[in-house]
């Protein structure tokens, strides 16, 4: 049984300014030791030991929720590490408590945290929580809470005194945030309340669909109410009251019997719910009527003494003795002769209620009259109630209701309910396995066998170890790479292991997740971050707890808790979008292989245009490479498309029969196999159509070309990777070009909100009249976008159905799925978007794609530029033709001789990659050396210049005490971005084999962040 235990807390900790050979100290609480195990603080692996108390050592595990004590707050953690001694000899405070008892992280999870840490030089802190619940992050905040024992002073401030009712009627402590800060410091400093840290409550939990039910009769309901709630003296006085067949009981006797002070009763009394009746000096007579005459006789010389028992003589019972006219010794002399008694009667107390308004009474200072509602509520109920309908009607809460439900007043049941995003979608069809091409049997056989090997394997049976822990499938668009996928999660399905699928962007995965349904029904989660906050939580609990072992979605699909991993598939592994752009800065590809192995899972990398990077592992043997060179088509559906193609008479090329292929016998499902070829591509010189006279953005050749498609029924895409109706503003008189004022960028023209967007930190003004500089009103627009695109469509085709899928059009949650909808009902003929419709998407009625500019980011300072320009240039190509239809590219660009154009219009992936290897090669960039990023962020040109010198200099000075070779350190520079939302930027590049080794000993001082193997240096 552990004694200590190792925690990363949540909040990244680490020292701030240290530079290389300096020698500084972490103030900590607890002691940080290294992923190691050694005590050394390092800058961003830092963790903290905690003694586990005795009565949670039994309970304790790893990968725990735990709540710490952290200097003067409370902090949430995570136990990453057991031991049975101290990481070293200093007080170690024990931690506070267990979260959550079941553990949220594996043993394998932190392993690949740490990996991530060291690998993209981000705090362990921030790796682990990618890994958490989503909604399980929680934050020490103040709460406040009334002193029940204290009592306010006279003449206190209204708003303090309000405050005060409203803590006082509080069933739990009041975060502080939530209330008015001057009453409230009124109230601390009468210490009238406490307060404290608390972690908040977690932002999000289990869906609970609850109902309640009266399971109480009347008279259990009127004996068991009145004790419900918060403890009062008063209330207990009432009772007592209530039920005593005596109307003016002795306070004593009820003090006694309560077992309180006076006070209570006091209050009760200012109420005016009870009267107080004062102690009283009583006298009587003992004498008779004759007695009292013969007596008075007696007293003829005390003429007092004769006065004050002739008052007798008419009052035959006791009274007080402050209404006799009679002093002290004349009461006393009688007394000692027998004539008078005198006696002390105590103080007592009479209940001023109703008997039917004790109840309410009793309620409202119990603080119960909502329990009363809901039962009152219940009673006129039959059966089970829904219990939004009883909170609507009594404003009760769940608290309430337990308690009523404790009490066994009523009967509450939950029962949990999944947040599921699929729940709702009913598009989704069976699907079966069609039969594979001669190319796909080859690939799918190979990767049977990886699987074979790492699948579950009886004891002491060891397989061979493969070739390669993972796989290259480079397939042309349309060959059939998901096909291979699905069969992949089949085997591992069958092995009892689970799968992951990546996709880049949010818009593929609605119909990545259809076709993985459809093969794959009740077992599919989808991950992406257009999920809701409780279906991203339910869907985590349901991934790990291997309900649902598939997963489609985001890079952060590779962080969901699946069981007995066994496939990993990254589709489109050349995409920008799986590099993370806030810290960690990971590439989920780069995860995906660290993940493969330490799973041992198969890792499928697929792709039509694969990175440089990737293509040179595979070369090298690092990956195997698997290649589908055909495209292929394999389902029924497509014959009724191939019917009309034949009617349409369209000169593009139509799908032919794979007749080499040996005859089986027909199955359901499964239809003869066809082939197509890969569309054809028209370079379009548009320095030849200027030359003729066309001043449009379309081509001739481009128009021809919509108008054959838009009569045949066909559907087209128009790509342009630029968003708005003009790119910029410009004065035609002084040439001032309207810019932001926080990035220095021009400003984007949205002919539809009639405003100038920067598209760089969203900063939006409306369209001037005038020139801002001169007041000239010549005023004009340059430049091209995807809502220009569209208007000039509908413009120059009036029979044309657009519809624009870009950043500016979906923004909402479900607009990527419920686009993609319309355009495959045929409810839209013409999709125009940008990049995002280039990716992955499978529309076989698309038999034309006009890309309108091949020249958008050709010629940005980045050495992936050109690269980045032919995948996207072959990929929208690759949505074209995928039917029986056949298709046709028309690719308009002002370079139509540059080699990347040429191999983008040959579809050859070969020769580019061979000219962009050479390019790399020349100047030592990836994959050739590995590069690090450097980039200072701040306020002032000046200052971010001179924080960039410096620490240039401190870079160099730690290369040259390494003494590694072949480090070289580039800059600093001005970003090509220099200014963005209103801060400086520059930037330093290092080159180096390890560059994360190189950086390590470094803590990075505020306003710089580092980007391991940075996709751009823009």
């Amino acid at each position: 049984m552990s004694t200590y235990c190792e925690v990363v807390v949540n909040r990244p900790i680490m020292r701030h300014g240290v530079r290389p050979g300096t020698d500084s100290s972490e103030e900590r609480d607890g002691q940080p030791v290294s992923p190691t195990g050694l005590a050394e603080v390092t800058p961003i692996g830092v963790t903290f030991s905690y003694a586990i108390p005795e009565d949670l050592r039994h309970r304790v595990a790893l990968g725990q929720l735990v709540e710490v004590p952290f200097r003067s707050s409370t902090l949430q953690g995570v136990i990453i590490g057991l031991s049975d001694t101290p990481a070293a000899d200093v007080d170690i405070r024990p931690l506070t408590s267990i979260l959550d008892p079941t553990p949220v992280l594996t043993p394998l999870q932190g392993r690949l945290a740490r990996w991530l840490s060291a690998r993209y030089l981000a705090h362990l802190s921030s790796c682990v929580w990618l890994f958490l619940p989503p909604g399980a992050r929680r934050h020490p905040q103040a709460v406040v809470e009334a002193v029940s024992d204290r009592r306010p002073p006279p003449g206190l401030d209204a708003r303090a005194q309000a405050l005060l009712l409203y803590l006082q009627g509080r069933e739990s402590p009041t975060p502080a945030q939530d209330l008015e800060a001057e009453p409230l410091k009124i109230l601390s400093d009468l210490q009238l309340v406490r307060t404290w840290q608390q972690l908040a409550p977690p932002r999000i939990g289990p869906r609970v669909d609850r109902t309640v039910e009266l399971s109480a009769t009347p008279e259990e309901v009127t004996a068991v109410l009145p004790t419900l709630g918060r403890a009062s003296k008063q209330a207990e006085v009432l009772l007592y009251l209530a039920s005593q067949a005596d109307p003016l009981p002795l306070l004593d006797e009820v003090l006694a019997a309560v077992g309180c002070s006076q006070g209570p009763v006091h209050a009760l009394a200012r109420r005016g719910w009870v009267r107080l009746t004062p102690q009283r000096a009583l006298v009587a007579t003992p004498l008779s009527q004759p007695a009292i005459e013969s007596a008075m006789a007696h007293l003829s010389k005390a003429p007092a003494q004769r006065a004050a028992l002739a008052f007798f003589r008419e009052q035959a019972g006791p009274v007080e003795a402050s209404q006799l006219d009679a002093s002290s010794a004349t009461l006393a002399a009688l007394e000692a002769k027998g004539y008078l008694q005198r006696w002390a009667e105590p103080q007592s107390i009479t209940l001023t209620l109703d008997s039917h308004e004790v109840l309410d009474k009793v309620l409202e200072l119990r603080g119960t009259t909502r329990h009363a509602a809901v039962l009152d509520v219940l009673a006129h109920e039959e059966g089970r109630v829904w219990v939004g309908w009883v909170y609507a009607q009594t404003n009760a809460t769940l608290d309430t209701l337990r308690a009523l439900a404790s009490a066994r007043l009523i009967a509450l049941d939950e029962a949990r309910r999944w947040r599921d995003p699929l729940a709702d979608d009913q598009s989704f069809v069976l699907e079966y396995p069609p039969r594979l091409t001669p190319e796909q049997a080859a690939v799918w056989e190979l990767i049977q066998q990886r699987g074979r090997q790492t699948g579950t394997q009886p004891a002491g049976l060891r397989m061979p170890k493969p070739a390669s822990p993972a796989f290259l499938l480079h397939g042309v668009t349309g060959s059939g790479k998901t096909e291979i996928y699905l069969r992949a999660i089949a085997d591992a399905l069958l092995r009892g292991q689970g799968a992951m699928i990546l996709v880049p962007e949010i818009a593929l995965a609605a119909q990545t997740v259809r076709r993985v349904v459809a093969r794959f029904p009740g077992k599919v989660a989808v991950w992406h971050s257009q999920l809701s906050l409780g279906e991203r939580y339910d869907t985590w609990q349901r991934v790990r707890t291997g309900e649902l072992p598939v997963v489609v979605g985001a890079r952060s699909a590779l962080f969901a808790p699946v069981p007995n991993l066994g496939l990993i598939v990254v589709d489109e592994e050349h995409e920008p979008a799986y590099k993370q752009a806030g810290s960690p800065r990971y590439h989920a590809r780069e995860v995906a292989l660290q993940l493969g192995r330490l799973t041992g899972a198969t890792v499928i990398l697929g792709s039509a245009t694969p990175d440089v990077d990737t293509f040179r592992r595979a070369e090298r043997g690092e990956l195997t490479r698997l290649t589908l060179p055909k495209r292929v088509l394999a389902h029924r559906k497509h014959l009724a498309i191939q019917a009309r193609a034949a009617k349409s008479r369209l000169p593009w090329p139509v799908a032919r029969p794979l007749d080499h292929l040996p005859r089986r016998p027909r199955q359901a499902g499964f239809d003869n196999l066809r082939t197509l070829p890969l569309p054809p591509v028209e370079v379009v010189d548009l320095r030849e159509e200027l030359k003729a006279g066309n001043r449009s953005i379309f081509s001739r050749s481009l128009q021809r070309a919509i108008r054959a498609a838009l009569d045949a029924d066909q559907q087209i895409i128009l790509f342009l990777n630029r968003r708005g109706a003009a790119t910029f503003v410009l004065c035609r008189d002084c040439g001032h070009v309207l810019q932001c004022s926080r990035c220095e960028m021009p400003l984007t023209f949205h002919a539809g909100e009639d405003t100038l967007v920067c598209h760089h930190c969203n900063r939006r003004q409306p369209n001037p009249d005038r020139c801002p500089v001169c007041q000239s009103n010549r005023i004009r627009y340059f430049g091209l976008g995807t809502e220009r695109v569209e208007a000039v469509v509908s413009e120059m085709f009036p029979d044309a159905r657009p519809l624009r899928w870009d950043l500016d059009t979906t923004r909402t949650r479900g607009s990527h799925a419920a686009f993609l909808q319309h355009f495959v009902e045929g409810r839209a003929n013409v999709l125009v978007g940008t990049q995002m419709i280039a990716k992955g998407l499978d529309l076989p009625r698309v038999t034309l794609v006009g890309v309108v500019s091949a020249d958008t980011a050709l010629y940005l300072p980045d050495f992936r530029a050109a690269e980045r320009t032919f995948q996207l240039l072959m990929q929208v190509a690759g949505r074209a033709g995928r039917s029986p239809l056949g298709g046709r590219v028309i690719l308009q660009t002002y370079n139509p001789d540059l080699p990347i154009i040429r191999a983008a219009a040959a579809h050859d992936y070969d020769t580019f990659y061979r000219h962009e290897l050479a390019a790399r090669r020349e100047n030592r960039y990836p994959p050739f050396k590995r590069l690090a990023r450097l980039v200072f962020t701040g306020s002032g040109s000046q200052r971010a210049q001179r924080e960039a010198m410096g620490m240039v200099k401190v870079l160099r000075t730690l290369v040259a005490r390494q003494g590694q070779p072949g480090v070289e350190i580039i800059g600093p520079a001005p970003c090509f971005y220099p200014k963005l939302r209103g801060q400086h930027r520059w930037h330093i590049l290092i080159r180096a084999d390890k560059p994360e080794a190189v950086l390590r000993p470094i803590t990075l001082p505020l306003g710089w962040r580092a980007d391991i193997d940075p996709l751009d240096l823009l």
